[in-house]
Order: structure tokens, then sequence, then C-alpha cells
């Protein structure tokens, strides 16, 4: 490990257990486990997986004008957002490119945690700082102050169940995107959730696998012991520790963006994540002003991004190296993810999951590769297009979403 790497509290546990780290946004990450990256992804779509995610960013922003603030540099609306409630979005740039996605958490309209990409935390202070003028705002980065894992899957709130107090009350409500409790007791007060030990946790219905699960925020000096507890009270559901490289497979399977690679320096539009925009319902134009925005109301066209699915589990690399060719054989742009989903397969023209109901009898889920191009023309969904890496090439075809039957929106009732 190179000395300049940084390394969080789990990073011991990784190590012990032969997973096979690398550099990661500065950190030195598990990539997988001796179990496998494909064993990790499907554990996650048929049971639970943990991941180590203390790599992220996280700020406080406070202050009577911190609604006006982030409403500015951040492009969804957060005016009406109620308290306990989180949301994606971006903060861009004057010219309309991503500095970096993010999630917004409303502890109240003077309070709110902004969670960030690993080492975006000092950018992104610095991003809120220059654009803050005189407001009354008071912004604070936490790094080296909170740990953070994730428990994705069908079986987390039952093993969850087992290791925070007054599982009943903490669940109900708790639907998509909002959360409960906090990790900072003495800033914000007796945290509403809380492990059996009596350690405060922010508890988050939410993830980046498209499956349903949590996310959990705490104090660093408590994760090891919660990690470890997971995986005790789990074993009977098969819970499974994942590293990267299964969270790299499940976003991508779920159409969800990795910063600074489906996203970036350029345009934050033509893509398919238009709920991070507050788009008017015709989409002629956006809800409120913000920092970039006149950038993307500009009729100029850059560049298109795509979701697309191979026809097999053979994949390409990402990069400028990856060509895409239209049906002539043009080149037309590159390829900006593709990886592996373990939980899917073509069947009759359309995409099936491992986690569909009433799946045709002897179907085997072999897996397929997926991801995102960029390129520089219209396409439409059901195109088919050559991704070259060298002389490898494999066919992908665009399609409007990936992996179907995803749970992460369903009620919490139904796994409980």
């Amino acid at each position: 490990m190179s000395p300049c790497l940084k390394t969080t509290p789990l990073n011991n546990w990784h190590k012990t257990k032969g997973a096979n780290m690398a550099n990661f946004g500065g950190f030195d990450m598990p990539l997988w486990y001796e179990t496998g990256v494909k064993t990790e992804h499907l554990a996650v779509l048929t049971s639970s997986g943990i991941f180590d995610t203390s790599h992220m960013a996280c700020i406080f922003v406070s202050g009577k004008a911190s609604i006006k603030l982030i409403n500015y540099c951040f492009t969804r609306d957060i005016s009406t957002l109620d308290p306990d409630r989180c949301v994606y979005g971006a903060f861009l740039t004057r010219e309309g490119h991503c500095i970096d996605d993010a999630v917004v958490y409303k502890y109240s309209d003077t309070f709110f945690m902004i969670c960030l990409n690993a080492g975006m935390g000092a950018t992104i202070v610095t991003h809120l700082n220059t654009n803050k003028d005189n407001l009354d705002v008071t912004i604070e980065d936490l790094t080296g102050k909170i740990a953070k894992m994730d428990i994705q899957g069908i079986n987390s709130a039952k093993i969850l169940s087992k290791l925070i107090q007054n599982p009943e009350k903490v669940f109900n409500p708790l639907p998509y995107f909002s959360f409960k409790g906090n990790f900072n007791e003495s800033l914000l007060g007796e945290s509403t959730v809380k492990l059996i030990d009596g350690t405060p946790i922010l508890l988050s219905r939410s993830g980046y696998t498209g499956e349903f699960g949590f996310e959990i925020f705490l104090n660093p000096g408590s994760i090891v012991n919660l990690w470890n507890d997971i995986l005790t009270v789990g074993k009977e559901f098969g819970v499974t520790a994942c590293g990267l490289a299964a969270r790299d497979s499940l976003r991508t399977g779920a159409c969800l963006p990795l910063s600074h690679q489906d996203i970036g320096h350029w345009k934050f539009r033509n893509h398919p994540w238009e709920f991070a925009l507050p788009y008017t319902t015709d989409k002629s134009d956006f809800t409120k002003d913000f920092l970039g925005v006149k950038a993307l109301i500009s009729t100029d066209e850059d560049s298109f991004i795509y979701p697309f699915a191979g026809d097999s589990l053979r994949k390409v690399s990402a990069g400028e190296e990856t060509k895409v060719l239209d049906q002539t054989g043009a080149v037309i742009g590159k390829v900006l993810t593709c990886a592996t989903d373990m939980g899917i397969s073509w069947h009759q023209g359309k995409i099936i999951s491992i986690c569909s109901g009433n799946l045709p009898l002897g179907i085997k889920i072999t897996g397929l590769s997926c991801g995102f191009v960029m390129v520089s023309k219209k396409l439409f969904p059901g195109v088919t297009l050559t991704l070259m890496e060298g002389k490898r090439s494999i066919t992908a075809t665009i399609v409007t979403d990936i992996r179907p039957d995803r749970t992460a929106r369903k009620k919490i009732s139904n796994f409980l």
C-alpha cells in the first residue's frame, strides 16, 4: 500500500480476510474478497451484502440561509423537502459540468448533511464557501469524524432488527430516501435510532445498488463492532462482505452513474438521470434557478449518454481507447462504464432478473455486460452498437433501463 493512501477504520479487517485491495479515490479499499465478485453481487440480489463506504465524504451545512445556499449550488429543489428526507442531485459549475453528485439530508430548515464521493469534502466545502457571499451559513467538513457502511438486499431489515433498539418503531414508517437518527448527539440531541449497546446512528433508507437496504452513519470507533455484529447475526441469512467491484456492477445494473466517470467535465444533461434535474413537467425549462442552469438551457448539443446491455457476459474496458461504432461502422463515441451484472439475462427480447417473479421454467440467468456510452448523436432504445477495444468487440443494445424488478423502492413491510 502506498504510504499516501488513506484508510478506513475497517482497513485491517479487510486485509485479514484476504481482500484484494486497491486505490480508490485516495483510499486503500477492498475490491473483492475470497468469495469473489460474482458471489458478492448475487448475495445482494438474493439475500444481503455489506459494504465499507467510510471513504465517502460528508459535510454539515447549518444556518438561516442554508436552504438558499444549497438550492443555488445543488440541482435538486430542497425548499420543499420534508425533514428526515434526503434527495439525490449534483453540484455543477457555471458551465453546467458536474463537480460531484451527492445526497442531501435535511434535519431541519437550518441544518443539512451532504454525503459526497471520496475525497470531495474539501472541494464542495470550497465550492459552497465561494458562493455563499454574506449568507448566514456555517459549513463543516466531517472528514475523520464519521464512518459509514451500507447493508443492501432483501434481508437487510431482518438483520438490523436484531441489532437496533425498538426496530418496530424505527422501521415504521421508513420510506425510500428517508432517514432517522443521528450520529452526533452532542450537536443534534438524542438519536431516535441506537444500536443495542446504545451507540447512536443515522439510518438512511437508501443505497447505491438499486436494491432494498440502508446506509448507516456512525462514530468511527463503533463501525468495526457493528460490521462484525452484522456478519454474526446475519450468518443465518447468508450475509456477505462485498467489495467495490460488486458495488460497481450492482450500481451499473441499477442504471446509476459513477461520478467522475459517467458524469464529469461535460454538460449535465442528455443522460439517463433526468430525475437529478428540476425539470418542468414538459421538460422545456427548470423550476428553479441554480448554478449552471444557463449552460444547461443552451440549445447547443454536445453529447448524449445512454445505458446499454451486451449480448453475453463478455465486456470491454471503459475509456477513450474503447470505441463505439454505429451500424455503419462509424465511430460515434466512447464507453464510460462497462461492467457485468450477474443477475440478468436476455429472454425473448427483454432483460429478466434473478429477482423477477414467474421466471420461465428452466431459465438460467447467466449475466450480461452493461453500462453507459457517450455518443455524438441521438439514439433510441433497441439500436444496436459495436463496442470495440483493439481487436475485441461486443454487441450492445441501447436500453431505457438495465436490471428490472429492483427492490429499492418497495415498501419496507415486504422485507420485515
